[in-house]
């Protein structure tokens, strides 16, 4: 069975629409919605916004149901110049880039007492997504890159720049490694796949409202393929 977890009601609502056989459980005060989409068995959950939500959902999701992989699909803010609005990311690993901890000797990012700095995404996963959406997307551009995530909608130049100078980021969003964070401790192989819906600077209010309707067809296209083949 595949988790799909995503942030906010818009990034899942359509890949519950087009889910058979739902039965919907409530947990952790969140609806998990377990069925199949195209014709693979699924558990799709909103997990609310903010890494605390997001990985309170992975795990309440890794207790109750059978999952074997985590796919956490949705939008973010692009930190490189070359990824467009629209455009997906697919993570190689993911950082929480607000982790701080610098007076005791860690790096930005690093967690006191992990084994890890960074949490490595599924290559197979990876290369399963970017075939899938070359297919079901032709017309954008996919990339394999860092997912940096904080507790932070990144609006700023300057931030844009420090988040990219210091992870070497692709995106930026508020929950991918908290998801990444439990599938590691639990074992569990992820994939973090996020569509581009701003460019995370002083234009990011303006682009958002935009362009993620766009950017979520993009990752549900997406999803809905590479469900099929996993």
């Amino acid at each position: 069975m595949i988790g799909i977890i995503g942030a906010m009601d818009q990034e899942v609502a359509k890949l519950k629409e087009m889910m058979q056989d739902v039965k919907v459980v409530k947990k952790a005060s969140r609806e998990f919605y377990e069925g199949t989409l195209n014709g693979t068995p699924v558990v799709v959950v909103q997990a609310g916004v903010g890494k605390v939500n997001a990985a309170c959902t992975s795990q309440a999701m890794i207790d109750a149901f059978p999952v074997s992989h985590v796919i956490n699909t949705g939008i973010a803010g692009s930190l490189q110049a070359k990824i467009d609005i629209g455009d997906i990311v697919l993570a190689t690993d993911a950082v929480e880039h607000d982790m701080e901890a610098s007076v005791f000797g860690y790096k930005p990012g690093q967690i006191p007492g992990m084994e890890v700095f960074s949490f490595s995404a599924d290559e197979k996963m990876r290369k399963l997504a970017e075939e899938s959406c070359r297919k079901v997307n032709p017309d954008i551009s996919v990339y394999e890159g860092r997912v940096v995530t904080g507790d932070q909608f990144i609006c700023s130049k300057e931030k844009k720049q420090w988040l990219t100078e210091t992870f070497q980021g692709y995106c930026t969003e508020m929950e991918g490694a908290a998801i990444a964070h439990a599938a590691y401790l639990n074992d569990i192989p992820f994939l973090i796949v996020r569509a581009i819906s701003d460019k995370a600077d002083d234009s990011a209010e303006m682009d958002y409202p935009a362009f993620e309707a766009k950017a979520i067809e993009h990752s549900v296209k997406l999803i809905v393929e590479m469900a099929g083949r996993l």
